[in-house]
């Protein structure tokens, strides 16, 4: 009875060493894709690289907020509108203002579901005639404020829109990437539909979960097809053109988790948030050997950017998502 008594205190049941076996192995797997997703070098995650990623280029500036209760949290996309530029602050549901040297202005939006209120501002953009366009990605629609913050009413898309994203808009027109519906939508600025482009797929001229948006002076429109990492060009009937990757063909992307994009002269930028690059291409996709950016905290470096915005000067914006910042490049 005394060695029994032994063997049972000193003995350790099969089914706790199972146990055991099974959370070391989910631990190990957890810790696999954090390395996977965010603790290696952008490079390991790429194809072979075809072209040079500039890890010289500096910006002009960096915008962090202001300290204490004006930081940002979550900045996800940026604008510019009468020399005054915009930030989504997404997990703080307010837009922070600064001067065209970066200096802050004010904030406005508090979280709420009521008039001027927002749950989670995303894309921005400014109409030219002092008139802001904020989507909010959880209610579904499309506040506009005057350049102080004001709320002015809500956008009229007739009920279309579910999970509006980035929005660009040009030639009167307002377009829209909705990210729920895995669409393009364009409108006049009254409200009125003019065109629907894409449908949730995997196929060419299929979208899925579609982030950033830009437009060239042709109507051609340039769309993240975030899900699919790749982009998408469609015609200004919405007929697709092309689609690229920056790979070869049949290889994997180059970008993983694409969001921002712009156009600055014949060079498309678009922003890689897991790898935290900036990839540049022609318009016609070839990819170029001006990318820039790796995973850092220095103010060359990134983490998870997310939004890109080009003014009317060239400087490019670059909502550094995960540094809580913006960076300005000219």
């Amino acid at each position: 009875m005394a060695n029994a008594s032994v063997q049972q205190v000193r003995g350790v049941p099969r089914w706790l060493v199972h146990l055991i076996m099974i959370l070391i192995f989910l631990l190990g797997t957890a810790l696999f894709l954090f390395s996977y997703l965010f603790l290696k070098s952008p490079e390991s995650l790429l194809t072979p690289l075809t072209g040079a990623v500039d890890q010289g280029s500096r910006p002009q500036f960096m915008i962090y907020g202001t300290f204490g209760e004006g930081q940002f949290k979550k900045p996800l996309d940026v604008t510019v509108m009468n020399e005054r530029i915009y930030v989504s602050d997404s997990n703080n549901h307010r837009i922070q203002v600064f001067d065209y040297d970066g200096n802050f202005i004010k904030r406005f939006g508090t979280q709420g579901y009521g008039e001027g209120e927002l749950q989670f501002p995303y894309g921005i953009v400014g109409d030219g005639n002092g008139q802001l366009y904020v989507a909010d990605l959880y209610r579904g629609n499309i506040s506009i404020f005057d350049r102080d913050g004001n709320f002015l009413k809500y956008f009229d898309d007739g009920g279309v829109l579910d999970g509006p994203g980035d929005l660009v808009i040009k030639d009167n027109k307002l377009y829209v990437t909705d990210i729920n519906k895995s669409q393009v939508f364009v409108f006049d600025l009254d409200g009125k539909k003019l065109l629907e482009v894409g449908e949730s797929g995997r196929s060419p001229g299929q979208l899925l979960a579609p982030n950033g948006i830009t437009v060239d002076d042709q109507g051609n429109m340039y769309v993240v097809d975030t899900g699919n990492g790749r982009v998408e060009i469609f015609d200004a009937q919405g007929k697709l053109v092309k689609a690229f990757n920056g790979a070869p063909q049949g290889q994997p992307s180059v970008m993983v988790n694409p969001r921002g994009i712009g156009i600055r002269g014949d060079k498309l930028y678009v922003v890689s948030n897991l790898t935290h690059i900036v990839y540049t291409f022609s318009l016609d996709g070839e990819r170029l050997d001006e990318s820039f950016g790796e995973m850092g905290s220095m103010d060359n470096q990134f983490i998870l950017p997310n939004g890109l915005f080009i003014d009317d000067n060239g400087r490019i914006y670059i909502t550094d998502t995960a540094n809580l910042r913006v960076a300005v490049w000219q």
